[in-house]
């Protein structure tokens, strides 16, 4: 089952949990010509003006509109000026919120994928990263501001259990001051596919 746009528009943290065993579905090409997807194993929230962590911290701008609008669109932007990340926006138009996908578990389209990733032939490799993943999938910035629920792009619900969920301190977010050390990262305990592996004082969270 496709998540509706529902789904999205709720607090931001309940999603980020929520998304934890879902599959990420990307179909392109003339007549759904390929179709890649994965399972999400790890995410991280991003909640408003005030998280220092979030692209809406200086106010709205061309780049973070889309944050600004109906939940269930797709933030698509550019880091580093060559790697691509994919966000699901979250919560009601006008408060900018939204959820990082941060690493998935390849299940369909994985020789495609290794393509993609030039050639790279380790599957724990292919998505283990907002930019890998992207780069994995053919997430560009074509698809900023697409819906989420397609027909290029979408999130299904396979009744996948995920296993345990644990939380930790968003990845690379040093500067964000008080919201540094926010527990807004979530992940598969023991996923080879994350990004990052857990340190031992992470603490625990149930779906």
């Amino acid at each position: 089952m496709i998540l509706p746009a529902g789904f999205y528009r709720r607090p931001t943290l309940d999603v980020a949990a929520d998304l934890i065993g879902k599959v990420l579905v990307r179909s392109g090409g003339r007549g759904g010509g390929f179709r890649l997807s994965g399972t999400i194993v790890e995410t991280e929230a991003y909640i408003g003006e005030d998280d220092l962590a979030c692209h809406a911290s200086r106010g709205r701008t061309a780049r973070t509109a889309v944050m600004y609008g109906p939940a269930g669109r797709s933030y698509v932007y550019l880091i580093y000026g060559m790697y691509c990340c994919l966000n699901a926006v979250t919560e009601d138009p006008g408060f900018p919120a939204a959820v990082l996908i941060r690493a998935i578990e390849p299940l369909e389209g994985i020789e495609r994928m290794m393509r993609n990733r030039n050639g790279n032939k380790r599957t724990t490799e292919l998505g283990s990263g907002p930019g890998k993943l992207c780069q994995a999938m053919a997430i560009d910035r074509d698809l900023n501001g697409a819906d989420l629920t397609g027909p290029e792009l979408w999130i299904e619900d396979r009744g996948i259990q995920p296993g345990p969920i644990r939380t930790s301190p968003r990845i690379g977010v040093d500067y964000a001051g008080a919201y540094r050390d926010k527990p807004w990262r979530m992940f598969v305990d023991g996923s080879a596919h994350v990004s990052k592996r857990p340190s031992q004082d992470n603490t625990w969270r149930k779906l």
